[in-house]
């Protein structure tokens, strides 16, 4: 009951809002439902670490350590956008941006497209794990397009095409898997289920695994942001409202990932960790080129936090491709932190936007002097997501790298820390000119709402936090990385 709860509780919030037609204080409702989400995240992480799985819905549900903590980081990232996106529906509201259906619409997409990730999470069946995620493909085209500006409209087609390609290669992947699971004995009632999966792994055809999972690591990389098919993440982020991209970049991105995760078990099983390895190295140092590359001339601040994606995605695929548990555990602590920090800016550039009028990186300067909190929020944000100390991606990218190391992908590191420099040059030099630039007489402005600006400063103390201190953590992590890497 606690798994279906998790599911319907977003649900319910947006039939609430539904109800509410449009008016902004209904808003809070969705916020709510995603903290009782997140509430229940963790309870459910703390009883799979000491009892086990969960399962719910017949057979149809199922919570390991692994889909625990993806609920919690869902939840967590959830609540940060819809406390902004409340405010982000008040302003269209306000300006005429938006009628109050097309707000109300909005408000309800987004509850969907949440109860869509936990879904994906959740689901004890591979391939209702690729309906959830084909789901949320449909749902987010909606919300990427959601202002109908030229630019946006364009992003929503370009995002549907290539994600729907994708999601059609993963389709055939998880049809290869599912010829293999039969042929090993499977009964085809339960040859997608994953334990099914785990427990005949060893007598699947080589032959049609390597092909299934190729696929697999390409369709779900596509909704990843990995390269080569990674051209739709810059222009879906940069147009979409600052809450779907927090939501997008900060949880999408790792909810897909989380596949790619689950299907690497079953391939090592089956394979040994060697095809896996080789393939998840290559398109992560694939997509840390991409995004060094084109970090260096972007002059827009949202696909500049866009193009950031590629590059975290590209160090969790390397850290996945070392395969061991300490690996894994980096890996997931990653995605938490990663989450934070990109959700925390994304929501922040959208404040910057509204005070601004510009996502031009030339159109915005002393922000420190003149918005000293958005400006302070957007540099320690962006100080996070660089990973420098204390922040938890700095001890997650160590612990990944000392795994690399390990498992003989030493010189894989090396290549990601040269990339990783390369970003961080430009990623600075972008910052120097929006929070300092050239001097200027302008008194500061006002800052924005304290109960805008709280949600955001709480994420980035979390994220220092467990930068910090492990054992809010440890238990959970050690737990779900064993689930993929026994």
């Amino acid at each position: 009951m606690i798994l279906v709860l998790i599911l319907v509780l977003p649900l319910l919030g947006g039939a609430t809002i539904a109800a509410g037609r449009g008016r902004p204080s209904f808003g809070w409702v969705g916020v709510a439902a995603n903290g009782a989400t997140l509430a229940l995240g963790v309870w459910t992480a703390v009883r799979v670490v000491r009892t086990g799985p969960l399962t719910g819905a017949g057979v149809v549900m199922r919570a390991d350590a692994l889909s625990a903590f993806m609920v919690v980081v869902i939840g967590t990232i959830a609540l940060l956008a819809s406390w902004l996106g409340v405010r982000t529906v008040a302003l269209e509201l306000a300006t005429g941006q938006a009628s109050p259906a097309r707000a109300t619409t909005y408000a309800v997409l987004v509850q969907a497209f949440i109860a869509a990730m936990l879904l994906a999470v959740l689901a004890a069946n591979v391939g209702v794990l690729w309906v959830a995620i084909e789901a949320t493909t449909v749902i987010t085209t909606f919300l990427v397009g959601h202002r109908r500006t030229k630019g946006a409209l364009e992003a929503s087609w370009k995002y549907i095409v290539i994600c729907s390609v994708g999601i059609a290669l993963a389709f055939l992947g998880t049809v290869l898997v599912y010829l293999a699971a039969l042929h090993a004995g499977g009964h085809s009632a339960s040859a997608l289920d994953w334990t099914s999966l785990m427990a005949h792994a060893h007598h699947f055809d080589p032959a049609v695994l390597r092909l299934g999972f190729a696929l697999l690591v390409l369709g779900y990389g596509t909704k990843v942001g990995l390269a080569p098919m990674h051209s739709w993440l810059p222009d879906a982020h940069s147009q979409a409202p600052a809450p779907i991209s927090a939501l997008m970049s900060g949880v999408l991105l790792t909810v897909a990932f989380y596949a790619i995760l689950r299907f690497k078990a079953v391939t090592d099983l089956a394979l040994g960790p060697g095809f896996s390895r080789a393939l998840l190295v290559t398109v992560a140092l694939l997509s840390l080129t991409v995004a060094a590359s084109l970090l260096l001339t972007q002059r827009d601040y949202k696909r500049m936090l866009a193009y950031h994606s590629i590059e975290h995605m590209g160090l969790i695929a390397l850290g996945a491709a070392a395969g061991i548990p300490l690996a894994i555990a980096a890996v997931l602590l990653h995605i938490l932190g990663h989450g934070l920090a990109k959700s925390v800016l994304f929501l922040t550039s959208g404040e910057i936007m509204v005070a601004e009028g510009t996502s031009q990186i030339d159109g915005v300067h002393t922000l420190l002097a003149r918005r000293p909190a958005l400006g302070g929020l957007f540099g320690v944000g962006l100080v996070a997501l660089l990973g420098l100390p204390p922040f938890s991606l700095f001890s997650s990218e160590l612990l990944m790298a000392r795994a690399e190391f390990e498992v003989g992908l030493g010189w894989a590191a090396i290549a990601a820390v040269v990339a990783m420099v390369v970003i961080f040059v430009a990623v600075v030099g972008h910052a120097r000119h929006m929070l300092f630039g050239p001097s200027t007489a302008a008194a500061p402005l006002a800052p924005p709402p304290r109960w805008v600006a709280a949600p955001l400063v709480g994420g980035l103390v979390v994220c220092g936090f467990i930068g910090v201190f492990s054992w809010p953590l440890s238990g959970l992590l050690h737990a779900a990385a064993h689930v993929v890497a026994p």
